[in-house]
């Protein structure tokens, strides 16, 4: 069973939300002094493979694509048990939308050639798109099934429970197939000792858009398809009025004087 997971390294979304910004360009700032995580959606979708190859065994492969991956990072799911890494790592895969970076993951894909499953996280934490998955599968004429919570492989096929709105329902899906995959897969597993060590001795390999047979006008920003016209940081604001009065029972009948015209009451 050959595999393919697709990671992206992310702002931690654990920060607290006041320290992130947006700069005079209109891009977020990283907060200082927190470094990047996995997305926690593509750790599921390793687990998820990870899974897989206990059951049957098989090859994972991780595929990254930005531009500044931080290696510790980056490396996390050969820590956790996969087998290769892959960075599409240049300045022109930067700042693309959901059509480029699919795009470019599944030229990178076609290129691998050998898999029988391409696993997602269901989306990012940092924009929540949730449509790289189910890009890859249309643009390589694959069969995709979404919000994946268990896996079962029997006779090239899938046997998949995919979440819904109230509970899940059980699909069947030839292989190969994209499945993008939910937290309901079950925490991801630590790394521990061994994978680290292994992790820290084992380099990725470096895939630039030439490498994928793509030019660099048709990857991040200049192969976009949509275009952001506005990003802007919520603004927060709220008003208190005290409700006072000589007694306690004065003052609940304040309250209540005012909550009622407020139309709360």
């Amino acid at each position: 069973m050959n595999m393919i997971v697709c990671v992206k390294q992310v702002i931690d979304p654990e920060a607290p939300p006041a320290s992130f910004k947006i700069g005079p360009d209109g891009k977020v700032v990283p907060p200082p002094g927190i470094p990047p995580v996995i997305d926690p959606y593509g750790e599921y979708a390793v687990e998820a493979a990870l899974k897989v190859k206990d059951a049957q065994g098989g090859q994972i492969t991780t595929i990254s694509l930005g531009k500044d991956h931080a290696r510790d990072v980056i490396k996390k799911p050969l820590a956790m048990g996969a087998d290769e890494l892959i960075l599409l790592e240049d300045e022109s895969f930067a700042e693309g939308d959901s059509w480029s970076t699919a795009f470019a993951l599944a030229m990178a894909i076609e290129k691998i050639g050998n898999y029988d499953l391409i696993l997602c996280g269901r989306e990012a934490s940092d924009w929540n798109a949730g449509q790289v998955g189910s890009g890859i599968a249309e643009i390589l004429g694959l069969p995709s099934v979404t919000l994946v919570k268990k896996i079962d492989i029997t006779d090239a096929k899938a046997r998949v429970e995919r979440v819904t709105a109230d509970g899940y329902e059980v699909l069947e899906v030839t292989l190969p197939a994209v499945l993008t995959i939910s937290n309901e897969i079950g925490e991801p597993r630590y790394p521990n000792i061994k994978g680290i060590i292994a992790a820290k001795k084992k380099e990725p390999v470096i895939w630039k858009p030439a490498d994928i047979g793509l030019k660099p006008v048709q990857v991040g920003a200049a192969g976009r398809h949509t275009k952001m016209l506005k990003f802007l940081q919520p603004v927060s604001e709220g008003e208190c009025e005290i409700a006072e009065g000589e007694s306690p029972e004065e003052t609940a009948g304040n309250l209540a004087l005012k909550l009622r015209e407020a139309k709360i009451l």
